[in-house]
C-alpha cells in the first residue's frame, strides 16, 4: 500500500489554504485601509528581561537607514564603552547626535548628588533635542533608571512630552521599573520578559551580545 497523498487531496489542502490566506489578507487589507494616521510615538521599552536598548537602538538604525535625523542620550551608562556608540560615531554622526551623559550606575558612583547632577544635565539636553523639529527620533536609554531613583521630576518628564514634544517627533524611553505615569501616557509599551540570563549562570556581559 502507498503511503503518497494522492495529487487530487494535495490540491485541496492547497486550494483550502490559499481560500483561508485570501480571507486573511480581506479582513486585514479592511483594517489597514482605516490606519490613515501617523504621528510621533512616546515608547518605553521596560521590564526585567534583556534587550530594551537593543530594541531601541535597532529602531535608531533604522532611522539612519531611512536618512531620517535622530538623537541618542544615554542617562546612566556613560561609563563604559558601547559598540552602537562607537558604530554612530563613527560612521552616522551626520545622521545621528550621539550624548553620554552618565557616569555609570548608582552603586558605581556612590554619590547621589553627583547622580542627580549628571541626571539633570541629560534631561536638559533631550529636551533640546526633542524640541528640535528635524529630529525624527529621541532616544532616552536608562531614563527609567534615573526617574526610579527619583534623580528627574516625573511630573517634569510626563508634562513635558504631553506639551512639548513636537507632533510627528518619536521618542524612546528605555530601562526597568518604568514608572505608572509614564506607561499611562505612552503610545507604546514593551515590557521585556526574564526567563534565562546567562549572568545567573557565572557568565559575564560579552561584547556583540551586552554592548
Amino acid at each position: 500500500m502507498s503511503d503518497e497523498i494522492p495529487d487530487n487531496e494535495t490540491g485541496k489542502d492547497d486550494a483550502r489554504h490559499a481560500e483561508k490566506m485570501a480571507k486573511k489578507k480581506a479582513a486585514r487589507d479592511k483594517i489597514m485601509a482605516t490606519k490613515t494616521d501617523g504621528k510621533g510615538l512616546i515608547i518605553v521599552h521596560t521590564g526585567k528581561g534583556k534587550g530594551k536598548s537593543s530594541a531601541a537602538f535597532g529602531m535608531i538604525f533604522r532611522h539612519i537607514a531611512h536618512g531620517k535625523p535622530s538623537a541618542v542620550v544615554q542617562f546612566i551608562k556613560g561609563a563604559m564603552w558601547t559598540g552602537e556608540r562607537d558604530l554612530i560615531e563613527k560612521h552616522f554622526s551626520d545622521l545621528c547626535q550621539f550624548h553620554t551623559m552618565g557616569e555609570g550606575f548608582t552603586w558605581e558612583t556612590q554619590d547621589r548628588a553627583r547622580d542627580v547632577a549628571a541626571a539633570s544635565a541629560a534631561w536638559e539636553k533631550a529636551k533640546e533635542l526633542i524640541r528640535d523639529e528635524r529630529n525624527s527620533m529621541v532616544l532616552l536609554d536608562e531614563i527609567n533608571i534615573a526617574l526610579r531613583y527619583d534623580y528627574l521630576d516625573i511630573n517634569d518628564v510626563v508634562g513635558f512630552l504631553k506639551t512639548e514634544k513636537p507632533a510627528m517627533t518619536h521618542v524612546v524611553l528605555t530601562g526597568r521599573n518604568a514608572r505608572e505615569e509614564l506607561i499611562e501616557i505612552a503610545d507604546l509599551v514593551t515590557e521585556m520578559e526574564l526567563v534565562k540570563h546567562p549572568f545567573r549562570s557565572g557568565i559575564k556581559g560579552q561584547p556583540g551580545v551586552e554592548f
